[in-house]
């Protein structure tokens, strides 16, 4: 058996902590304690071994190197320690998961259904904080990520959730009868620029010049649409309740698969077992 050191547990899971927040307020605020309080910690850690473990920069706190080999054994063992605690005592296991969604996902299919995921595992909580889909998980304090694209971000790992095949939605007096007929309506954009050139390819058509508006929000274009300022190309399995709604209406058949959504964890992380339990859930959902 190696020798094992001579460490308070405290500094450890105050170390734990703030590797995981990326700030030392906000793990202050998670421990319940001073701001001070955990860099008395922090500072008694490093002297017992002798390294620093982090730095601070114009962005933010930032681990060493020695201190990113560190966190992801604290992060698992004190994940296993409090598994065996609760099976040991009987305690209902209670886990809070604070979780970054890109806002069209967020409010098109995961609130509508986070009473279900309640009901489903009540002993995990979701805490959501919504982006549009630029997000630093440790920096902004969140456990994982869910974000929209091809599933490679540099330094993250992602684990697919479901496609989102995007095809033009409109509001339903807009008179749109076939793919020629969307020249005559402003094209709803996104910043992503290739969105609508490869929808067009899709269809078999030529693509107009696009000269509609360019808004980093998906729901916002939603929101355009549904006015009647235009045909916004949109994620269809987010804006299903709005089509059978009345308030947008889909065209054509023709849909094109530009990316997925992904739940997404820094590649130095392991990923929570509530946030393993949430991927689970949400595939076995229908999109």
């Amino acid at each position: 058996m190696p020798d094992r050191p001579d460490i308070p547990l405290n500094a450890l899971r105050t170390f734990e902590v703030a590797a995981r927040q990326g700030s030392f307020t906000r793990a202050a605020i998670e421990l319940r304690v001073t701001q001070a309080a955990v860099s008395h910690q922090i500072a008694r850690l490093e002297g017992l071994l002798g390294i620093a473990l982090f730095r601070r920069t114009a962005g933010g706190l930032v681990m060493t190197d020695e201190a990113q080999a560190l966190f992801p054994v604290m992060e698992r063992s004190l994940d296993d320690l409090a598994r065996v605690l609760d099976r040991v005592t009987g305690a209902q296991p209670a886990e809070v998961l604070n979780i970054g969604v890109v806002t069209t996902f967020a409010t098109g299919w995961l609130i509508p259904r986070m009473e279900a995921f309640r009901h489903a595992h009540p002993g995990i909580t979701l805490r959501l904080s919504t982006h549009s889909n630029r997000v630093e998980i440790a920096r902004e304090g969140l456990d994982v990520a869910i974000r929209f694209g091809s599933g490679r971000w540099p330094g993250i790992e992602a684990h697919h959730i479901f496609e989102a095949p995007m095809t033009p939605l409109c509001a339903p007096t807009l008179a749109v009868r076939g793919p020629s007929d969307l020249g005559r309506h402003p094209l709803l954009r996104s910043y992503r620029a290739d969105e609508w050139p490869r929808w067009f390819v899709e269809a078999g058509e030529i693509c107009p010049p696009l000269t509609g508006p360019v808004l980093d929000s998906s729901v916002g274009l939603a929101q355009l649409a549904a006015e009647g300022f235009g045909i916004a190309l949109l994620p269809l399995p987010m804006f299903r309740s709005a089509i059978r709604s009345g308030r947008l209406t889909r065209p054509f058949a023709t849909a094109v698969t530009l990316g997925s959504y992904w739940l997404t964890v820094p590649e130095d992380r392991r990923l929570p077992p509530a946030a393993r339990t949430l991927l689970e859930w949400m595939r076995q959902e229908q999109p």
